[in-house]
């Protein structure tokens, strides 16, 4: 199984931003959190971070037929982003939707998501053990 872990702008600042809301671990740290999991289930992971919007819009659409799911933290574009969920939906691969913090206890602007409409879970305020969650979502699904 091949899954794209996907995570949106500000998600390379970890450990610089807002250490109080999400943790003093580094974006480093949490790819190697993710890693270490997906080997010991067997799966290949790959990784990519951007703070621009095209850019990952592009990335979901070179990923299709290449994967077998997406997990993705699209940070702020979770809730101003058509084009994520649009690319989502276009490509139909599986993905799931994972927050570090739970948006739905923050500013009120922060509990719309337009992605959650084109996935098949959400994993929110669970901080990196969320995208272990995703991970073993998405690989017993696809057994």
């Amino acid at each position: 199984m091949r899954v794209l872990v996907i995570n949106g702008p500000n998600i390379n600042m970890l450990g610089i931003r807002e250490p109080d809301i999400y943790g003093k671990s580094t974006y480093a740290e949490l790819i190697e959190f993710i890693r270490r999991e997906a080997d010991a289930l067997g799966v290949e992971v790959q990784f990519f971070q951007s703070n621009h919007e095209g850019a990952i819009v592009d990335e979901i659409q070179a990923a299709y037929g290449k994967f077998d799911g997406i997990i993705i933290n699209p940070a702020a574009y979770t809730h101003t982003s058509v084009a994520l969920l649009d690319a989502v939906k276009a490509v139909g691969i599986p993905t799931v939707e994972v927050h570090i913090s739970d948006p739905d206890t923050r500013e009120e602007f922060r509990h719309i998501s337009y992605i959650r409409a084109g996935c098949v879970k959400t994993i929110k305020g669970r901080g990196f053990d969320g995208y272990l969650l995703a991970l073993h979502y998405l690989a017993s699904e696809h057994k």
